[in-house]
C-alpha cells in the first residue's frame, strides 16, 4: 500500500488548506537529481461532473516508450478554488499511484510547482508527500512575471516573483505557445527544463503529460496496458 512520508487531512476548509500549504512548503528541495532517471511518469486528472479520474503513464527514459498506465476514479473531494488544485486532485492521484510498483524515478505534472502564489503547487505538494522528484509543466500561467522567450524550441525566460526565480517560460516547439516549467521537489530548475525539452517530440506538451492527458480522458484506445485501481 502506498504510504506518503507526510500525511494531512483533505476534508478541510480553504483557509485550512492554505495553512497546510504554508506549513509544508518548507520541505520542498530544489536540487540536482540524485541519479539519472530511467522512468518518467506523466500525471494528469480529468473532471466530469462530480467525478475525477487520475492517470499515471510510465515511460521508459530516454526512449520515451510508454509501457504502462494506472488510473483511478473518485468523487471530487474539494471545490474549485484557485491556488488549491492539489486538494481537488492529489487524493485521486494517490489512489492511482497505489497501482504503480516500483514508483517512477520522476513525476511530471500538468500543473504548477513553485510557480504558485504560496510556492507550493500540486507538483510540490505530491512530491513532498511522497518524497519523489517532481516537475511542474503547466499549459497556462498562474503566478509570476515574465517576458516571452524567443520563437525557437529551447528558448526560455525566467518566471519571477519579485526578485526570486520561481520557474521558466519554455518554448517546446518553434513558434508555438510556451509552457510554464517549475520545480516540484528534489529537482532543480535547469534539470526540469532539460527533461521537459527532452521529453517533447512532435507536440507542445512533453510526451509523459500528453499521454497521461489522453488516458485521463478515457476515450482513446492506446497501445499499452491501462489498469484501473479500485478502492
Amino acid at each position: 500500500m502506498l504510504r506518503p512520508s507526510i500525511a494531512h487531512p483533505w476534508d478541510v476548509s480553504p483557509a485550512e488548506a492554505r495553512a497546510i500549504q504554508e506549513r509544508l512548503r518548507v520541505h520542498v528541495r530544489a536540487m540536482p537529481l540524485e541519479n539519472p532517471p530511467h522512468t518518467i511518469a506523466g500525471v494528469d486528472v480529468s473532471v466530469k461532473g462530480k467525478r475525477s479520474r487520475a492517470a499515471i503513464v510510465i515511460h521508459e527514459y530516454p526512449t520515451l516508450t510508454p509501457v504502462r498506465a494506472c488510473t483511478a476514479e473518485m468523487n471530487i473531494p474539494f471545490p474549485y478554488v484557485p491556488g488549491l488544485l492539489a486538494f481537488r486532485e492529489v487524493p485521486v492521484v494517490l489512489r492511482a499511484l497505489e497501482g504503480v510498483s516500483p514508483l517512477p524515478d520522476v513525476l511530471m505534472f500538468d500543473a504548477q510547482g513553485l510557480a504558485h502564489p504560496r510556492h507550493f503547487g500540486l507538483a510540490c505538494h505530491l512530491g513532498v508527500l511522497l518524497d519523489l522528484p517532481g516537475i511542474g509543466c503547466a499549459k497556462s500561467h498562474l503566478w509570476g512575471q515574465y517576458t516571452l522567450p524567443g520563437e525557437r524550441k529551447g528558448n526560455w525566460t525566467p518566471l519571477m516573483d519579485g526578485e526570486e526565480i520561481i520557474g521558466a517560460v519554455v518554448r517546446t516547439r518553434d513558434r508555438v505557445r510556451p509552457v510554464f516549467v517549475s520545480v516540484g521537489h528534489r529537482v532543480d530548475l535547469e534539470t526540469a527544463i532539460d527533461l521537459v525539452l527532452r521529453c517533447t517530440t512532435r507536440y507542445r506538451l512533453p510526451e509523459p503529460i500528453r499521454q497521461a492527458h489522453r488516458v485521463a480522458g478515457g476515450t482513446v484506445k492506446l497501445p499499452f496496458p491501462v489498469e484501473q485501481v479500485f478502492g
